[in-house]
């Protein structure tokens, strides 16, 4: 039975998309409009609970977060696993866990906070800013010891940091990237793989939302309704 891939163009997504592709796994996608509010339909909430993209089906199997999709697939496929020795694999569980809990929820809070969120917000955006770079810095000096994220070979982990940094200029500024040299290169080698291409012109083929109006702000930060009261 063929993967069902629910897909919006946004970081985390993206790494599933790029192992798809890199993988040659079928699948089908189920576009997700997260500013019409399609993750809250009790649809996609059966398979998401937490009503969040990505969420893939493989059969009777329900996988949701985008980094246990990688982990899964990859352990399905048996590709872009390191070497299956107790201490390559200590280091793959900890950084696919840095960018599951540190890189992804920073970031994602650094952009709220500078781009959507009402004033004041100078704490905020300190805060948030400040541990974003913090956090990418660790990568790059990570990737001045070597070529990829664990070991000698491409990985999934290589893939759940390529979501991020895609999306870096936005997150940090547009010099942020000529700051970090090792992760630019990082990024810029698997930016050039096929599959990569292939992943990132997956939006083109869907139409999804872009106007940040207010329904799209009530879909998307669901907690400012609270303030209303």
């Amino acid at each position: 039975m063929m993967i069902k891939f629910y897909y919006h163009p946004s970081p985390n997504p993206l790494k599933v998309a790029l192992f798809l592709e890199e993988s040659g796994m079928p699948y089908e996608v189920m576009p997700v409009d997260t500013r019409k509010g399609e993750q809250h339909l009790p649809a996609f909430v059966a398979i998401n609970p937490n009503a969040k993209t990505p969420a893939i089906t493989d059969g009777d199997v329900t996988v949701f977060d985008s980094n246990a999709i990688l982990l899964y697939l990859a352990e399905k496929s048996g590709q872009f696993l390191p070497a299956n020795t107790p201490v390559a694999r200590g280091q793959m569980l900890s950084w696919l866990m840095f960018v599951a809990t540190g890189i992804g929820p920073y970031s994602g809070q650094a952009v709220h906070f500078k781009h959507f969120a009402p004033e004041p917000k100078e704490y905020a955006v300190n805060r948030y800013v400040f541990e974003a770079e913090r956090h990418y810095g660790i990568l790059d000096a990570h990737l001045a010891k070597q070529q990829f994220m664990v070991g000698d070979s491409y990985s999934l982990v290589d893939m759940a940091v390529w979501g991020w940094v895609r999306v870096v200029p936005f997150i940090l500024g547009p010099d942020a990237m000529g700051k970090m040299p090792n992760l630019k290169r990082h990024f810029d080698a698997i930016n050039a793989r096929p599959a990569a291409q292939r992943a990132e012109a997956l939006k083109a083929q869907y139409t999804f939302k872009t106007d940040m109006d207010e329904d799209a702000r009530k879909q998307l930060f669901p907690q400012n309704a609270r303030l209303a009261k």
